[in-house]
């Protein structure tokens, strides 16, 4: 940003340290559109270019004691602007990193839910259709597909042999499919 110099601006930067609000608009009236321009130019927005302009002079005024040790503005404006642009791209940096954040924990909560959801809809499913089948269904189910033991030790812990244990278990599924999902009917 190539910034004219104003005439005796090291007297008017001295008033502004002061207070004088006078000499303050007088700079405010030479300066703020290039600072318009060039946060413009910076950050592709002519909102943000604004609110950039408030901001630089906010600062300018609060910060107005430093001016007695200013021995050219110009400069000094440049890189106030030049950082400040910089932290509105980290701060929306920071905002995007946090915005994907919150979406993608967002959507994976809501994941989580309906998962929750469908599960526990399943597991009432499930136990409507057990509860449907015979005791000894129900059991030899519970015990292969459950419990996870093998058909040999299953039917000996049933006191029956294999096939019939197999027969269950075979029952058991065809019953508890049609009621999870009309599509095995």
């Amino acid at each position: 940003m190539a910034i004219e110099q104003l005439l005796d601006e090291s007297d008017l930067l001295k008033k502004i340290a002061y207070g004088n609000q006078a000499a303050f608009e007088t700079l405010f009236k030479h300066y703020h559109q290039k600072v318009f321009a060039f946060g413009r130019k910076i950050t592709c927005c002519d909102e943000v270019a604004r609110e950039l302009v408030q901001e630089i002079f906010l600062k300018l005024w609060q910060r107005r004691e430093a001016f007695l040790t200013i021995d050219n503005f110009g400069p000094y404006l440049n890189k106030m602007v030049r950082n400040h642009c910089l932290n509105i791209f980290r701060k929306l940096s920071h905002h995007q990193k946090y915005k994907k954040e919150f979406l993608h924990t967002t959507l994976s909560y809501e994941n989580t839910t309906q998962q929750d959801l469908y599960y526990r809809d399943v597991k009432h499913r499930l136990n409507i259709a057990l509860m449907s089948l015979s005791p000894n269904q129900r059991m030899a189910y519970m015990l292969c597909h459950q419990e996870g033991l093998k058909y040999k030790e299953a039917a000996q812990k049933m006191n029956i042999s294999v096939q019939t244990l197999h027969e269950y278990v075979k029952i058991a599924l065809r019953k508890i499919r049609s009621q999870l999902n009309p599509l095995y009917n």
